[in-house]
């Protein structure tokens, strides 16, 4: 990197909207490598609320064994004490609303315990609404909409990035605050499903929210064989639909996780026993060339420069946007 870059980047918070990591003190030594400021840390996929409450558990061990490397976000200046005091903040995400179960309360119990971001529907249907994977599509339930205000009124922030079309259109149209397209590719770019078309992400913007740009790499044209440049590709069609106010990263990483290995293919199948939904849990994906680790970070702040964006537009990718939408959206209403 130039020093220009290293300036730029050190000064900078770096947030990324989406991780799914198998979690292990090596890969939050990967984060400080890579100085991420804050990650959303959504490994939950399809569990229950016992199981929900587990993943709870689980982050409160991981937080007292790596106090050095890693501290919880519960709140926006957690995030600036995470930066100053050169750790990882991680604020725990869940890609689904299934530890909910039927019972609207759990949102606000939930947020209480350090649950900040929901995606409203994993791949499939559930209470709430239909995942993109869904035979039909058939919008935001009654309880969905429920939901969404619930999340609204206690500081949760509604992610939409697995979510069908119709549900994420009429989720956005719903939500009293902004929502998030956490991880996600435009599919005019790539025409598949996991891909989102350009009318979600204008929606989306228009409501104040924020669109995380993936490094998935079914999701980019070329597939396993990208680079840091067809990310930024991405990125740039989303920067010129909706401006560089809604645009930030969401990497998608999966690291620790074997393929094919159980966990994958657990993600794979409804509801992690059922129909198999994909092939991604057993087939090669790779990130792209230059940014293919969490620890390579630094360098899409790199690859920016190159093309002569501005230190302003760069540092509201890397974190301002996320910080923004999260001032928006954590606050639990009076």
């Amino acid at each position: 990197m130039t020093d220009a870059t290293t300036s730029l980047y050190d000064r900078s918070l770096v947030i990324d909207g989406l991780q799914t990591c198998a979690w292990s003190r090596s890969i939050f030594e990967e984060m400080r490598e890579g100085n991420v400021t804050m990650v959303n840390a959504a490994s939950l996929l399809w569990e229950n609320f016992s199981e929900g409450l587990a993943y709870v558990r689980q982050w409160e061990a991981h937080f007292a064994e790596n106090a050095d490397l890693i501290m919880p976000i519960r709140s926006v200046d957690d995030i600036e004490v995470a930066k100053a005091t050169g750790r990882t903040g991680i604020s725990i995400g869940w890609q689904n609303t299934s530890p909910l179960e039927d019972r609207l309360d759990y949102v606000r119990l939930f947020k209480m315990l350090g649950v900040n971001m929901m995606q409203l529907t994993y791949n499939t249907q559930n209470y709430s609404g239909a995942g993109y994977l869904e035979n039909r599509d058939s919008g935001l339930t009654g309880f969905g909409a429920e939901v969404i205000d619930e999340m609204n009124r206690h500081g949760v922030l509604c992610d939409l990035s697995h979510v069908g079309d119709l549900t994420s259109e009429e989720a956005i149209a719903h939500s009293r605050k902004p929502v998030c397209i956490s991880h996600v590719l435009p599919r005019a770019l790539h025409d598949v499903k996991r891909n989102k078309p350009d009318h979600l992400f204008r929606a989306c913007a228009q409501k104040g929210g924020v669109i995380g740009v993936s490094l998935f790499a079914p999701g980019l044209k070329a597939g396993n064989d990208a680079t840091i440049e067809d990310y930024l590709d991405a990125m740039t069609h989303v920067l010129d639909l909706v401006g560089e106010d809604h645009v930030a990263i969401g990497t998608d990483f999966s690291t620790g996780h074997p393929r094919p290995g159980p966990w994958l293919l657990w993600a794979n199948r409804d509801k992690g026993h059922a129909r198999q939904l994909t092939n991604f849990g057993s087939t090669v994906v790779r990130k792209p060339q230059g940014f293919s680790r969490i620890s390579e970070t630094p360098n899409v702040a790199d690859a920016m420069l190159r093309r002569g964006w501005s230190e302003t537009r760069i540092q509201k990718i890397l974190g301002q946007n996320w910080m923004r939408l999260f001032r928006e959206t954590w606050t639990p209403e009076v």
